[in-house]
Parts: structure tokens; sequence; C-alpha cells
């Protein structure tokens, strides 16, 4: 097999020519659904706590000492939740430690902050939570690759006792499963 490509024609370009363009155009193309992002702040009660049926990203709108403190990793989004409120989407409760470099222009701790979403997606939000036991839980605090903070954010509802036990159960049984097939193989 023969590294050079050959018989391209007149309309080959330089890439195409280079023995190792194959390989090249390969790793120089991330993927889509690369998850090249770095975690702030992540809600693992809310998993166990809700149901979650769909999420959705949205965007933050952040003040400049609140993003420098999240580069640092001082948020808590554990007791927040979102709510719709005059056609806005705002995350409510959520806390950003303050940033000590900011002494002329601090932030407030926990304040409401407002989330950027589509019109679109705003309406489908508001009807969702309109329904019986449907809530905005955020799930998932992070900066994406372009280093824009976003916000995950689930439509969820809230599970009973009786189905924290068995979402208990489920996970308990998965663990001792692979546990003997580890032992087993």
């Amino acid at each position: 097999m023969s590294l050079i490509n050959t018989g391209r024609g007149a309309g080959s370009s330089r890439l195409d020519r280079c023995p190792l363009s194959p390989y090249v155009t390969q790793t120089m193309a991330k993927p889509k659904t690369d998850p090249n992002y770095k975690v702030v702040a992540e809600n693992r009660r809310a998993r166990f706590d809700y149901a979650i049926e769909d999420d959705i990203e949205c965007g933050i709108v952040l003040e400049g000492s609140e993003v420098k403190s999240l580069r640092e990793g001082g948020a808590n989004i554990a007791e927040s939740y979102a709510e719709v409120a005059g056609a806005e989407l705002w995350l409510v409760n959520s806390y950003i430690a303050p940033y000590n470099k900011a002494r002329s222009f601090p932030h407030i701790e926990k304040r409401r902050r407002k989330l950027l979403v589509s019109k679109k997606e705003l309406a489908r939000l508001w009807s969702e939570t309109q329904r019986k036991g449907m809530t905005l839980v955020p799930l998932v605090l992070y900066f994406n690759h372009r280093g824009r903070a976003k916000l995950k954010i689930g439509i969820a509802k809230g599970k009973k006792t009786v189905d924290k036990r068995q979402t208990e159960a489920k996970r308990d049984w998965q663990r001792q499963k692979a546990r003997l097939m580890k032992d087993h193989s």
C-alpha cells in the first residue's frame, strides 16, 4: 500500500499530494460532539431527586469577577433552580464565590442570573413547567471549547421515595453485576 495519493488529476491540492494526507485530515478535524469543556460545578443530587426528561444548554449572563471566580472553580448549583419570569429565564439561588482580587467591584454571591435561550426554547420551557410536577433543574455549569460559560438545565419531575429506592437498588445491582463479571473473567 502506497502512502502517496496518485492519479488525482489537475484539481488536486497540496494537501492531497502530501504523503500523510489521510492521517492529517483525520487528526485536524475536531468532532462536533467532543466534550472538550471544563466542568465548574455539577449538581449530582439532581439525577437522584428528579427524573430528568430532557435537557437544554443555555448561556449565562455574568459579571467579570464572576467569570474569574468560575475559572478558579468557586461555584455551587446544588440548591439552585431555574424559572421563567417576565418572558425571561432566570437562575435562582446559585452561589458563585467572591473573587479575591476584585475588591473595587465585587459581585453579589447569590443573585438571580439571566439565562440565554431562544424565544422558541423559552416558550417550550414555559409550557413544560406549567404541567403538574415539572421543574427546571440546573445539571452542569461549565466552560465550552470556546471559553464561554454554559449551563445545562434539565426539565425534570420530582421522584417519590419509592422511586429513589428503586433507582438506588438498580444502581447497586449494576455495581454488583460488574464485580461478578470482573471476578468471573
